[in-house]
């Protein structure tokens, strides 16, 4: 069963999204109910804790969109490095073949 946040975001196939709607939720109750313990504004208190949730979830949301972006880099760059290896093993074009006396002399 599928899960959509304001109508348009489906949390259960939108990577990060499940993640960052449960870390603003802990911290809209964190803000709002510390907030409250402070100040003792029921009104306020609610204010914050709408704002926590809103704070807190885009920047979860930014973070692990980011490291995903890192991620999705570094596995396109180990798959391109796979594939040259397999390309280049065994030519004159690997790198981490040792080149012998008489192919010294011909390079």
């Amino acid at each position: 069963q599928s899960f959509k946040l304001l109508g348009f975001l489906d949390v259960k196939n939108v990577p990060c999204a499940r993640e960052s709607v449960l870390y603003g939720s802990l911290g809209s109750v964190v803000m709002g109910l510390g907030h409250f313990l402070a100040t003792s504004r029921v009104r306020r208190s609610c204010d914050v804790a709408v704002g926590g949730f809103i704070c807190t979830m885009l920047g979860y949301w930014f973070y692990c969109r980011y490291n995903l972006a890192q991620q999705r880099i570094r596995q396109r760059m180990l798959r391109e490095g796979m594939k040259n290896r397999i390309l280049f093993e065994g030519s004159y074009l690997d790198p981490e073949k040792e080149q012998t006396g008489s192919e010294r002399s011909n390079s």
